[in-house]
């Protein structure tokens, strides 16, 4: 697809994976419409840019539940295959985006279910097993997110895969991680479709020396600037002009 169709029907995005090549990665005036994202096995996602309020730089987006099954099943094997060598037993998936892609991922894993976090307070839910959850897209809601008490024996003593759908900040994840922590365990690998720029990390770290070092996506994007052409590009190549 060319991004002047991606212009006039911006429901297309997320539609499709294509072959690698197909979309330019360093174009001569900087990206103007979709950032392309390459996969593990080197096709290609178009995601469109999204302006940040400071008019200055801007990020790619992904909205899983909003791609086509093909897309969300492609990203979803891509995600198992790097998960195996951590030979997890049990996927815990994160509300919302992240159910979309832990659902299918643990399909794929021969796993015969798996166990979704929830910001949804049912009565017979533990306040001890909450912790509060910010989102970085929904920066002025404060939510707690909830483990179901009855899942508790699901993940004593397992190898648990936390999946969301993207890192970005960190703050989601982290909200995972210290709620399994209160249950006692500890992620063996924290997986997700798309690690936006590498701010996550120092987030990670902050919480626990080596955590960011169990993080395993399917692929990444930068944080975008700028380019003298009117597009806009990688911040880090920005800089370097």
């Amino acid at each position: 697809m060319s991004s002047d169709v991606f212009n006039k029907d911006p429901h297309l995005f997320w539609q499709e994976i294509v072959p690698a090549g197909t979309y330019e990665t360093c174009p001569e005036n900087g990206h103007r419409i979709f950032f392309p994202a390459s996969l593990p096995d080197g096709s290609q996602l178009a995601l469109p840019i999204r302006e940040l309020p400071d008019g200055k730089s801007a990020l790619a987006s992904l909205i899983v539940n909003q791609a086509s099954f093909e897309v969300a099943d492609h990203l979803a094997h891509a995600l198992a295959g790097l998960a195996r060598p951590f030979a997890p037993e049990i996927v815990v998936g994160l509300p919302t985006l992240g159910l979309t892609l832990a659902a299918p991922t643990a399909r794929i894993l021969d796993h015969a279910r798996f166990v979704p976090l929830s910001t949804s307070r049912k009565f017979w839910y533990k306040d001890e097993l909450s912790v509060p959850l910010r989102s970085i897209t929904s920066p002025d809601q404060i939510k707690r997110l909830y483990l179901d008490p009855r899942m508790l024996p699901l993940l004593k003593g397992k190898r648990v895969l936390l999946v969301d759908d993207v890192l970005s900040s960190g703050t989601s994840i982290l909200a995972g991680i210290k709620l399994l922590k209160l249950c006692g365990i500890e992620p063996v690998a924290i997986g997700a479709a798309m690690l936006q720029t590498m701010r996550w990390k120092d987030a990670l770290e902050q919480e626990e020396p080596g955590l960011s070092g169990r993080v395993i996506g399917v692929f990444n994007t930068p944080r975008l600037a700028r380019h003298p052409g009117g597009g806009w590009q990688p911040e880090s190549v920005s800089e370097s002009h």
